[in-house]
């Protein structure tokens, strides 16, 4: 098992930056992948990016060349860096550690995005 705890939410105007920290409760180095995800009011959760135990990572279209994740293994946590944000990106963030057979997540953190 692995708990995660996020942090780094708040409210921020439109084109303001955030950084997102998801800490882990043990080791990520062997998890096969580590993401972030979001869910706004009304609509289901979607994934936002992940990073792969290599490196690799992989951004949602809406997200792709404004937020950046990242993953440092001896701190045991992963980053979610958010430039040039827009009232849409308001939601609740969640992360999200993949094993393969198990999936965990936090209890997530709130973006607020204002106009």
């Amino acid at each position: 098992q692995v708990q995660l705890v996020e942090s780094g939410g708040g409210l921020v105007q439109a084109g303001g930056s955030l950084r997102l920290s998801c800490a882990a409760s043990r080791s990520i180095f062997s998890i096969n992948a580590m993401g972030w995800y979001r869910q706004a009011p009304g609509k289901q959760r979607e994934l936002v990016a992940t990073i792969t135990k290599g490196g690799s990572t992989n951004y949602a279209d809406s997200v792709k060349g404004r937020f950046t994740i990242s993953r440092d293994n001896a701190k045991n946590t992963v980053y979610l860096q958010m430039n040039s944000l827009k009232p849409e990106d308001t939601a609740i963030y969640y992360c999200n550690a993949d094993e393969i057979i198990f999936h965990y997540w936090g209890q997530g953190t709130q973006v607020t995005v204002s106009s």
